[in-house]
């Protein structure tokens, strides 16, 4: 009885270490490095937009989901849909997420590595700015949640994200949402990085980041993203 015993306990023991080692679960433990696949949830991530005029809430279109990758890509893989219509001219459509058990008011310098879905060709002519070339991709991390705000009738963020192209204190240019020079309305995964210029963040008191990911629009029309992987990692 005693060897039986003994013989599930081990084998319990190693299903218990093979579980832990999934490459799934490394969302779901705290600090960084960070990555998801985003195939069981949203994974903490909360997708909102900013950077237009109260007047203009309902015309943006703006909706965010937990969605199958669109054909003709693998739509057994899940991922996070991200749709407005930039009607101000430089919407910013984002995701947030807090990571903790970092050590508290340290400086860490991070790599984002983001895959997502995109359609639209990067020298492509639009309404104000290319589809794919005038819609730039961002990320960063803050000690203060990203907030959306409301000033004089305008929404915005509360943290410096940088307009458009250029880089802010709490975010920098990943490059854009262009898939090159493919046909239009074919979905294409597309990787963006800034391995050679990694971002410095500071944390907080309480040993957390907020980590930002997200797009700053030129183009006055349409864009529909998917977010299929956020990998971050420490230099």
């Amino acid at each position: 009885m005693k060897s039986t015993l003994l013989l599930v306990s081990v084998l319990t023991g190693s299903l218990f270490t093979f579980s832990a080692c999934n490459k799934d679960d490394i969302s779901s433990q705290p600090g960084l490095p960070y990555q998801s696949n985003l195939q069981r949830d949203q994974d903490g991530w909360v997708a909102d937009i900013v950077d237009y005029g109260v007047a203009q809430d309902t015309s943006m279109r703006f909706k965010s989901g937990w969605k199958s990758l669109p054909s003709p890509l693998d739509t057994t893989r899940k991922s996070l849909m991200l749709e407005s219509m930039n009607r101000s001219d430089d919407a910013f459509m984002f995701l947030k997420k807090k990571v903790t058990g970092l050590q508290p008011n340290k400086d860490y310098s991070l790599v984002f590595d983001i895959e997502l879905a995109s359609k639209y060709p990067t020298n492509s002519v639009g309404i104000g700015g290319s589809p794919g070339g005038s819609v730039f991709l961002k990320a960063g991390a803050s000690a203060v949640e990203p907030v959306k705000e409301k000033k004089n009738d305008f929404y915005s963020l509360n943290i410096d994200k940088g307009t458009q192209n250029d880089n802010g204190k709490d975010a920098i240019l990943l490059g854009n949402v262009g898939i090159g020079d493919d046909e239009p309305d074919a979905y294409k995964l597309i990787t963006r990085s800034n391995a050679d210029k990694p971002f410095t963040a500071r944390s907080n008191a309480n040993g957390e980041l907020w980590l930002l990911v997200g797009t700053d629009s030129g183009f006055e029309g349409l864009t529909t993203l998917y977010y299929s992987q956020i990998k971050v990692t420490v230099k």
